[in-house]
């Protein structure tokens, strides 16, 4: 009587079994479906609108891209889920709850990803600006969801989150097409001023480089205590900036020596007493 029981018992759980899986397997299997192809599809129009969208505004490109997949997708996952017959008000309740909990627990992502927008709406850098930021000079090769890639001139490639850029104060150096290229040249206090000042003209009026408008600005800055401190202001193409200025540092050596103009350099006597 028991064998007679259990096999009809195993029997109604063998249907029971048949019949959920006769319910559900196609929905299952057209889920899966449904989330292959959305996932390729998803992809596609992310690489598209990637392809496009970055030949026109690069700045926007990566950020924009990396927020439309993770939104496509996780629309996906909620359409997948409700075909198998899960409810989507619970199955969103437990995505909000879960993103609550992980909100909280990333509080430092939320504020990258806060300093991203603010970085997209009031555009400081764009890519492909040069920027001195917390610590770092270089070009900015991208800017992602969370962090902002930059590119250092010594080939190293630095990653800062968006909410330290957001939040700090940064210098965009490539912002305008012209800088003032700053140096200072000392002589001694024997030499002829006149004559040094118009050593820095010629210089400045041979170097093909340097900006007529602004004018040049070439006058005694300070009183050191072993040289007459002359500055040399030049305008010059940002892009110039630097070779001008080594350039410019070899020219005046050269131009000064051959002129007999002296650069002098901290000395120190030192007296010695013969003790009786």
């Amino acid at each position: 009587m028991e064998d007679i029981i259990n096999n009809g018992q195993a029997s109604e759980w063998i249907d029971q079994g048949i019949a959920l899986v006769m319910a559900y397997a196609p929905k299952v299997v057209l889920a899966i479906i449904t989330l292959i192809v959305g996932l390729w599809l998803i992809n596609r129009f992310v690489g598209v609108l990637d392809n496009k969208l970055g030949k026109k505004d690069p700045t926007l490109n990566k950020f924009l891209c990396g927020l439309i997949s993770a939104v496509l997708k996780i629309m996906l996952l909620i359409s997948a889920a409700s075909m198998i017959g899960i409810a989507t008000t619970s199955f969103i309740a437990v995505i909000g709850a879960a993103g609550l909990a992980i909100g909280l627990a990333l509080q430092g992502s939320l504020a990258n990803f806060a300093g991203g927008v603010l970085i997209l709406i009031f555009k400081p850098f764009k890519v492909g600006d040069t920027i001195e930021a917390q610590g770092y000079l270089g070009a900015v090769a991208e800017i992602q969801i969370l962090y902002t890639v930059v590119n250092t001139f010594d080939n190293r490639r630095i990653v800062i989150p968006n909410g330290s850029l957001s939040n700090a104060t940064l210098v965009n150096v490539s912002i305008y097409d012209k800088r003032r290229c700053d140096m200072t040249f000392g002589i001694h206090y024997d030499d002829d001023i006149d004559k040094a000042k118009a050593i820095l003209q010629r210089l400045f009026d041979e170097d093909e480089r340097s900006l007529k408008d602004p004018a040049p600005r070439i006058c005694v800055g300070a009183l050191g205590d072993s040289s007459v401190d002359l500055i040399f202001r030049a305008w010059v193409a940002t892009d110039d900036l630097w070779p001008y200025y080594w350039d410019m540092q070899e020219k005046v050596k050269k131009a000064f020596d051959a002129e007999g103009i002296t650069i002098p350099f901290p000395q120190r006597d030192v007296h010695m007493y013969k003790a009786e």
